[in-house]
């Protein structure tokens, strides 16, 4: 899927689910950025590891973390009933697999659970902190990022997508 296709199909129903103030290009971007490195945004189950979804949640790290954050814990509730989904570590992570929405769901409000402010769309190495913070990757690649990033914002402004 391209990039456009990824925000049409997944990131804005999913941010449809969610309050409107967790809807910003900042979001989006983010999105888009943490996708690419995660995931390519075209592999819903990792290769070689546990996690699932295109933003590569594991069972009880960032679904657990969503699903019982104070802030975020409401929000994850509604959109499990949006998505018919129960409510549960074990039930969400199987999900993920299969309900890009839910997976962009969660993405964006595991972003919410970070104190700081979202950064400005083209803060490149603000994004990149507040990735490492959230997802707590084991082995970070930081050299794809920024080719990540800059394709994310392509994707805002209507750019070239990938």
């Amino acid at each position: 899927m391209t990039l456009s296709e990824i925000r049409a199909v997944a990131i804005a129903p999913a941010l449809a689910l969610l309050p409107a103030r967790m809807k910003s290009p900042q979001a989006e971007a983010l999105l888009l950025a943490i996708g690419l490195q995660e995931s390519g945004l075209a592999h819903r189950r990792q290769i070689g590891g546990p996690a699932r979804g295109l933003w590569q949640f594991e069972q009880g790290g960032g679904v657990r973390g969503v699903l019982l954050h104070p802030l975020s814990r409401p929000h994850a509730l509604a959109a499990c009933e949006a998505r018919s989904v129960k409510p549960s570590a074990a039930a969400v992570y199987a999900e993920l697999e299969h309900d890009d929405i839910l997976a962009a769901a969660f993405a964006r409000l595991l972003l919410w659970t970070d104190p700081a402010s979202l950064p400005a769309v083209g803060e490149v190495g603000a994004a990149w902190d507040l990735y490492l913070r959230t997802w707590r990757p084991g082995k970070p690649h930081r050299n794809r990022w920024d080719a990540g990033y800059a394709k994310a914002m392509d994707a805002l402004a209507g750019g070239v997508l990938a």
